[in-house]
């Protein structure tokens, strides 16, 4: 935009800046005004904090505060330092329990989250009748509590007379007991599996009706069979979402608790006291009483997980899920 001026006969030429933030008469808004309020936000995570701060956070720090005290018969409770840390660390039924866990989770994790794409990639592909009627159906373990699946998997594999040990009698495995010591942690897997299937399955095939049609019509046309399709082009393009089911589902599998405590009552000399941390921890703080130590075994293995959570994190962040 230039703007003739006429001084002594002569003319210049000067060139007019058009003014900042001047837009067809409009002035710009004001600084103050182009800062949204934030607490419409804050009161609607309020209620999600508050519950954060009162049901993990206190009893976080009351529990390492707890941690570093010992509770004595004689002399009541004195400080301890780090002593119940010590015999958490030296305890090798507690490392046994997590090893134990490492052994489940590398087993169930996998094996859930394929099966739960395989019928993911199957629904998603419309080649089955229903579909929203059988994803209902394996979405209901689910929605069962761990302690009532645990309940009638007992039953249903109860020796001698459980169906399948029944079932195993007549294809000739003679007498089958699934809660032996040597057989329980495969039943414990069976039985999560049958939980976690259907929620993973469902997050996977969210994920797979995300995929624009465009891309599985371009692979058409160019002559991709189905198993082509599924493996080579879905797969990877819902990687993101199995990283995260394999790093949920491993979390889940280290704070394994439920099903081991019900089937000790089935058969108690499988369940060793500390079979998982979580049960060494509950052991013993409520069965033996000692709460400092139990304490301390609890923060032990709140760090492995917060330890595991992290790697988990920065192994997605790598990946440029996070920015």
């Amino acid at each position: 935009m230039t703007d003739q001026i006429v001084q002594g006969g002569a003319s210049t030429t000067r060139r007019l800046r058009p003014r900042r933030g001047r837009i067809d008469g409009q002035h710009p808004p004001r600084a103050r005004g182009s800062k949204v309020r934030q607490w419409p936000g804050a009161v609607f995570i309020a209620p999600h904090m508050l519950m954060l701060g009162l049901f993990m956070l206190v009893p976080t720090v009351y529990a390492i505060y707890t941690s570093l005290f010992t509770s004595r018969l004689v002399g009541g409770t004195a400080f301890s330092g780090m002593a119940n840390y010590a015999t958490v660390l030296q305890s090798s039924e507690f490392w046994s329990g997590v090893i134990r866990v490492l052994v489940f989770g590398v087993i169930q994790v996998p094996v859930t989250i394929a099966i739960a794409f395989l019928f993911a990639a199957i629904f998603d592909a419309g080649i089955v009748r229903f579909s929203r009627f059988f994803r209902t159906v394996f979405f209901i373990p689910f929605a069962v509590p761990g302690v009532v699946a645990s309940v009638m998997w007992s039953f249903l594999l109860l020796p001698g007379f459980g169906p399948y040990a029944q079932l195993a009698r007549v294809l000739g495995f003679g007498d089958v007991n699934f809660f032996s010591s040597n057989l329980i942690l495969p039943t414990i897997i069976l039985i999560v599996i049958w939980e976690w299937t259907g929620y993973n399955m469902t997050i996977l095939f969210t994920s797979l009706k995300s995929i624009p049609r465009e891309v599985t019509e371009a692979a058409i046309m160019e002559g991709a069979s189905l198993w082509r399709i599924i493996v080579q082009i879905k797969l990877p393009m819902v990687m993101p979402s199995i990283v995260m089911l394999a790093f949920l589902n491993t979390v889940g599998a280290l704070q394994l608790f439920t099903e081991p405590s019900i089937l000790s009552a089935f058969q108690p000399q499988a369940i060793s006291f500390g079979f998982t941390p979580s049960l060494f921890v509950y052991n013993t703080a409520v069965g033996s009483g000692q709460y400092n130590l139990g304490a301390a075994a609890a923060v032990v293995l709140a760090v492995i997980i917060g330890l595991i959570s992290v790697a988990g994190f920065a192994f997605r962040r790598r990946n440029g899920e996070f920015r």
